[in-house]
């Protein structure tokens, strides 16, 4: 018997940026009660003494009676049935290594859209190999979100990905608002995958945004990105999906245009000459298209899957590839 989520379940949060926050504030518009890992001390006093986050999304408010803001990771755990994961890929690893409660009987829960260097998983795989959980536990919330827009209640859609679907309408009960519409989908492979490589080819429109290449390229550019993205999708862990839904071509395409995409501004700077290292130094959060880049390069290693353009940002980002040049041999390829 598969394992089910109570309508009551209550919900943990790890992470304290801008999506962390986004998502806090979502279910506190139902009143959700929360309790919060936030092990930043800053923000952690502000969320506790003010109702807001100091460093991120500081002009959202919150209810401090519905939120159990705490720098103990094993509190958020033991009070928790949906542990929300939304901390940056990169650094997982550390915000878990204090964790010492089970997670059994708990159900994960990741809205972080990377994937873990060095060891080349998703984050359900992380979850799945770490700490021996089955499918059945672990699930995703994703889609075209920026952060911005849906801590301001701007009309947004998110799906929710699980193995059960009973599982995934109980979590989107607790985020649904008439601002915010949730989809449902059983392809938790294929959304996470898109979630990963979508953050690539958004650095390759700002890259050819930074290189002074006009709209009517960047078009092509993230056409051909969705297709690649598609081909890898599908080549790699085949199933009935339609990547032109939301999940996938409409993440793709906000992370591509938004003035908010930070990897879309990761390209731009090095396409505007700075150096991967300093415009990685001017970044004021994780873009995380420069550690997917590295990682799926690796993971396509096994697959084989035709990706010029991923190939091209990788090169740029790990290769000390010439951009402008790498990009115009990419123009050919397209």
């Amino acid at each position: 018997m598969s394992y089910k989520i109570k309508n009551d379940a209550t919900c943990g949060m790890i992470g304290y940026g801008s999506w962390a926050t986004a998502l806090a504030h979502t279910l506190q518009e139902n009143r959700q009660s929360i309790w919060w890992h936030i092990r930043n001390p800053e923000v952690l006093e502000s969320i506790q003494t003010e109702g807001r986050n100091a460093k991120y999304l500081n002009d959202v408010e919150f209810d401090k009676e519905l939120i159990n803001a705490t720098a103990d990771i094993n509190e958020v755990v033991r009070n928790s049935d949906i542990i929300i994961i939304a901390a940056p890929s990169a650094y997982l690893k550390d915000f878990m290594k204090d964790l010492t409660e089970p997670l059994d009987g708990k159900f994960i829960l990741s809205a972080t859209k990377g994937i873990i260097p060095d060891d080349y998983k998703t984050i359900t795989e992380f979850f799945r190999d770490t700490y021996g959980l089955s499918y059945d536990h672990l699930g995703l919330i994703s889609g075209p979100s920026h952060a911005e827009e849906v801590s301001r209640d701007r009309l947004s859609y998110l799906t929710v990905a699980a193995t059960d679907e009973e599982n995934g309408k109980v979590i989107g009960s607790k985020f649904a608002t008439p601002n915010l519409q949730i989809r449902y989908s059983q392809d938790i492979y294929g959304i996470e995958y898109a979630g990963i490589l979508k953050n690539i080819y958004a650095l390759a429109g700002g890259l050819a945004a930074g290189l002074g290449y006009g709209d009517n390229f960047r078009a092509v550019l993230t056409a051909a990105g969705a297709q690649e993205m598609t081909r890898f999708i599908n080549e790699s862990y085949p199933f009935e999906r339609n990547t032109m839904q939301s999940a996938y071509l409409g993440d793709l395409l906000v992370t591509s245009y938004s003035t908010f995409s930070r990897n879309r501004r990761l390209g731009q700077l090095i396409g505007h000459g700075n150096t991967v290292k300093s415009a990685l130094n001017e970044m004021t959060m994780i873009a995380e298209g420069y550690f997917a880049a590295e990682c799926i390069k690796h993971i396509n290693e096994r697959y084989n899957v035709s990706m010029p353009i991923a190939d091209m940002v990788y090169d740029v980002l790990y290769r000390r590839a010439n951009p402008r040049r790498r990009m115009k041999e990419l123009t050919t390829q397209l």
